[in-house]
């Protein structure tokens, strides 16, 4: 043990890592071939979970037949955390945005959107497999996207010195999340108290290697498994027999109420009811202020397009995202403060880290920080000087570099964390990039086609779809190693072995799989979507040009002061039920997919303390984390037999 904390065991750190090999090749094969479920975009990936209850009952058989030969809670978290990590990494979280982004502009390059003559000559060729100077659908694209003859090699030649080259910027951004981790830990597990609520599950898997003492063994647990189960097994048999009748677990209010009742209500904007039970399961352990100020303020923007409609503005998207133009700027003001919020409530901290990393000292009150400080303060600022100095190689001027990395990795990626660790959202997703901030001052086509060019690319490999946030994962490990006691250093050193599993083998995948089924016929939000989002943005900006919109600094400003307010009122009153972090996340796709559970969980929770109060609200717990077992549970088992027999799937409602 280190400073009284259990140390990383040998025997935890393979079966993790086979764990992490394992769960990627189960990730790619269903989400990029089966495609029909999602099962790693959450930063609570049901992947990652039903291996972690095969992991957990293969534990509870060996704690009945040999007691010291199971594994200890603390083994459980790392074999757990390392495979989340491997998961959200091979998914959303970096693969499926990375390699299909050096290629899809080649493939969907045509007369029509002139992408050939308008990128191409800006793309450095070190940064793509692909020949700059050639033709559009080039052999080795058509290839990838239309699969190979067969018995022909995969051309891996070309791809190694892409695949090398933004390997540095990777590294650096996953450097710069564990600097951060380090960074932030102490302030907001053991300052702020922040409940964590992605962590209260897998800690009640691992607490207990004996079924009697385990929560397996409360009724409540089954009952809450049995209700998803029922849901999902009739809708999994609805898809093999239309006879058989299922309940609906999405509601699309736009087309069932608001389109017919014409203007202003057909621009409420995107609004579905998603039934997920396991995200009601989630919000009953989070408060009730921020449970009510997630649904509230995703109901008040909607509200605020009606009546913007009402008087005369039509309803404007917000570059890239489901929300209009007017909420995604209101948000990206609400994040520079609620930044400077964290920042501000931080500050005593931040000041000691400051202290420690000059002095080269450690600063955790019991065990060793995950890094010490002095490498986490100077290599976060080492990494963010890796990815400018990268970005402007790629093309990028040095000051839109400065931007992209500083709002992203200070800004973006730690309001992001600080949903998962304070709100419990089981996505992270923002409503702006970086490069929307500097329409408040330009036009877009005034920064330059080279520097359009590099965000085309780096904003679909880094800051557009921020699902799979691994600095929240990092976080949720470190609190996680807290409570089982475990050295937090060894518990990172675990996670960079998944990390390098992940991003080694699932790149491997990530090409052969295409290579040999074509992308044509795969998941096409990660070969036709994402990829080609900015490309398709800033392509009419450098040919016809765009004008300055003078409305946005408005918006953005009506976005700063209510946050301003709301942080304000936050810390003076205790009573005020309205966190500025409902704003910052009102426009986002995490939000429209959880509104709803947070509101139901809202209600279930306010009437379970109101009319049983903690004592009935502690009974109840088995129940909730049953019925988020239940779904996950529920989401692998009908990946596993879709990815079998290639049969469809019922939907679940995180999209």
């Amino acid at each position: 043990m280190s400073n009284s904390r259990y140390s990383v065991t040998l025997r935890a750190i393979i079966i993790g890592a086979l764990g992490a090999a394992l769960v990627s090749l189960i990730v790619c094969w269903g989400e990029l071939v089966v495609t029909t479920i999602q099962i790693a975009i959450c930063q609570f990936a049901p992947a990652a979970i039903g291996l972690l209850l095969i992991v957990v009952l293969i534990n509870l058989l060996i704690g009945w037949l040999g007691p010291r030969f199971a594994l200890r809670p603390h083994e459980v978290i790392v074999i757990y955390v390392m495979i989340l990590a491997a998961a959200l990494t091979v998914s959303r979280g970096l693969l499926e945005r990375w390699l299909p982004a050096l290629v899809a502009v080649n493939y969907y390059a045509d007369p029509t959107n002139h992408w050939d003559t308008t990128f191409f000559q800006h793309i450095p060729q070190w940064a793509v497999p692909f020949d700059v100077r050639g033709e559009t659908q080039q052999p080795l694209v058509r290839d990838f996207y239309e699969g190979l003859r067969p018995g022909a090699p995969i051309p891996w030649r070309p791809w190694l010195t892409p695949w090398l080259a933004w390997l540095v910027p990777v590294i650096a951004m996953l450097f710069a999340y564990a600097c951060l981790a380090a960074i932030i830990r102490e302030q907001w597990a053991n300052n702020e108290k922040l409940s964590f609520p992605l962590t209260i599950l897998p800690l009640e898997m691992a607490q207990h290697s004996h079924w009697s003492r385990s929560f397996f063994s409360n009724w409540l647990t089954w009952i809450g498994f049995i209700i998803p189960t029922f849901v999902f097994t009739l809708a999994g048999l609805h898809r093999f027999f239309p006879s058989i009748p299922e309940i609906p677990v999405q509601y699309r209010l736009n087309q069932m109420v608001f389109n017919s009742m014409g203007r202003p209500w057909r621009d409420l904007g995107h609004t579905t009811a998603y039934c997920s039970m396991a995200a009601v399961g989630f919000g009953y352990f989070l408060p009730a202020q921020v449970l009510f100020s997630l649904w509230a303020f995703f109901v008040l923007a909607r509200i605020q397009n009606i009546v913007f409609s009402a008087f005369g503005a039509s309803y404007q998207p917000m570059p890239l995202y489901p929300t209009s133009l007017w909420n995604g700027y209101q948000v990206a003001g609400a994040y520079l403060v609620l930044a400077g919020y964290l920042v501000k409530s931080a500050l005593p901290h931040l000041r000691r880290i400051w202290r420690a990393a000059s002095r080269g000292e450690e600063v955790a009150s019991e065990g060793r920080e995950a890094l010490p400080p002095r490498v986490a303060v100077y290599g976060l600022f080492a990494a963010s000087l890796v990815a400018i100095y990268w970005f402007t190689l790629l093309g990028m001027s040095t000051w839109m570099a400065v931007l992209e990395v500083a709002v992203f990795l200070l800004v973006v990626v730690v309001v992001m964390a600080r949903s998962v660790s304070e709100a419990g959202l089981l996505m992270t997703e923002t409503s702006f990039r970086p490069v929307d901030l500097t329409r408040l001052f330009t036009r877009s086509e005034a920064l330059g086609a080279p520097t359009l060019t590099a965000l085309s690319l780096a904003d679909a490999v880094f800051t557009r779809d921020l699902r799979g946030n691994l600095l929240s994962t990092f976080l949720d490990a470190l609190k996680m190693s807290d409570l089982t006691k475990l050295d937090r250093r060894g518990l990172f050193a675990a996670i960079a072995v998944a990390l390098l599993i992940a991003i080694v083998f699932g790149s491997y995948l990530h090409l052969a799989l295409p290579y040999r089924i074509g992308a044509v016929g795969m998941y096409s939000y990660v070969y036709r979507g994402n990829p080609l989002l900015g490309f398709r943005h800033f392509a009419p900006v450098l040919i016809s040009g765009d004008k300055y919109d003078a409305r946005l600094p408005a918006f953005f400003s009506s976005g700063v002061i209510l946050a301003v307010v709301l942080s304000v009122m936050r810390m003076r009153y205790v009573w005020w039920p309205l966190s500025p972090l409902g704003l910052a996340l009102s426009g986002s796709w995490s939000m429209i997919v959880f509104w709803f559970p947070m509101f139901i969980a809202w209600l279930i929770k306010g009437g379970v303390v109101h009319y049983g109060g903690m004592h009935l609200y502690s009974n109840l717990r088995p129940f909730f984390l049953g019925l988020i077992l239940g779904e996950f549970s529920q989401a692998v088992i009908w990946a596993t037999i879709a990815g079998i027999w290639r049969t469809p799937a019922p939907f679940f409602p995180w999209p």
